[in-house]
């Protein structure tokens, strides 16, 4: 289905829980009250509102949280999203620190792809940013995802005085390993609008210097907005998403859903549909009117770069990231 400006929006992100079993303070710093487990939308209600979202041409998934895997069933989930008649893809954005245990189960969903959120390879900077000492697992799981030939997707962000000197060290992870390194710039969402992000701008100018013989990489790696780049002798490849640096608003394809139904179509706003009424009443043809009013709300662009035309307040773990 086209939004108001011909935009193809084909691509829904579905958060299923608000828990993490990470606190990584710009997403979910301590002290955040979680959601009553009633108002978070059930299984059933994701997979009908999927069903009404196929019908409308929406035909990729990505399932987020929080942590989607703290919630018990996420890889049957993935497997029956998949199943629906008219779905093309299906996959998820995790902190990896259970990845390696629901593995097995993920590819016997047939998952798509998997990105993982990591923002240092320095340990005691890890447990600094996330609140834990968890990070040989995540890395474990990297390895054991790569190895199953899974679509692997490593988000980065950068935040200037915390991890900004750690991109070499991870960007190198696609040297010898097939996956895509992925720099995503700070959003002033929540507690992002504290914290001043790295620009990508300045970032590729220093990658570039280090790689002189870097090149654009034109296929097709994902849904999204980032832009890929080759360096010789790296198995993988250097995506760069730049939401305030290079708006990409003219081609955003996607909306969003919160684990408790609310549908949002730009982080910016806080402007949204609460969709759990009508999927509880069972109203097909009202989940399929939300959905269309969602899409044609979609505004032309955010104004990130304009903190007072941010209306968004919510942290990114009650959004959905």
């Amino acid at each position: 289905m086209y939004d108001n400006y011909q935009r193809n929006i084909d691509y829904f992100r579905i958060s299923i829980t608000d828990r993490c079993n990470l606190r990584c303070r710009y997403c979910m710093p301590e002290g955040i009250p979680l959601i009553p487990m009633e108002q978070i939308l059930r299984y059933e209600e994701i997979l009908s509102v999927c069903t009404e979202a196929v019908s409308l041409g929406i035909r990729k998934y990505k399932i987020t949280g929080g942590e989607p895997l703290v919630r018990i069933g996420c890889a049957d989930l993935i497997r029956r999203i998949k199943q629906i008649p008219g779905v093309e893809q299906v996959t998820m954005t995790t902190n990896g620190v259970l990845l390696s245990e629901h593995l097995d189960a993920l590819v016997h969903a047939e998952i798509d792809g998997i990105n993982i959120s990591l923002d240092t390879l320095d340990p005691a900077r890890y447990q600094s940013i996330t609140g834990f000492s968890k990070l040989d697992r995540v890395m474990t799981a990297i390895e054991e995802a790569v190895d199953y030939g899974l679509n692997v997707k490593v988000n980065c962000v950068l935040q200037k005085g915390i991890n900004e000197e750690d991109w070499p060290e991870l960007l190198e992870l696609a040297r010898d390993l097939p996956l895509h390194v992925r720099f995503i710039e700070l959003m002033p969402i929540g507690e992002g609008k504290k914290q001043e992000g790295v620009s990508n701008n300045e970032l590729f100018s220093v990658i570039s210097d280090r790689y002189p013989g870097i090149h654009r990489d034109y296929r097709i790696h994902g849904n999204g907005p980032a832009i890929y780049y080759k360096i010789p002798g790296f198995r993988g490849s250097l995506g760069l998403i730049s939401a305030i640096h290079g708006k990409f608003c003219d081609s955003c394809n996607r909306i969003r859903m919160t684990s408790t139904g609310d549908l949002k179509s730009c982080l910016c706003y806080d402007k949204g549909i609460n969709i759990r009424e009508a999927v509880r009443n069972n109203d097909r043809e009202q989940i399929r009117e939300i959905l269309k009013k969602t899409i044609c709300g979609k505004p032309r662009m955010h104004h990130f770069e304009e903190i007072k035309e941010i209306t968004e307040h919510k942290k990114m773990v009650q959004i959905g990231g």
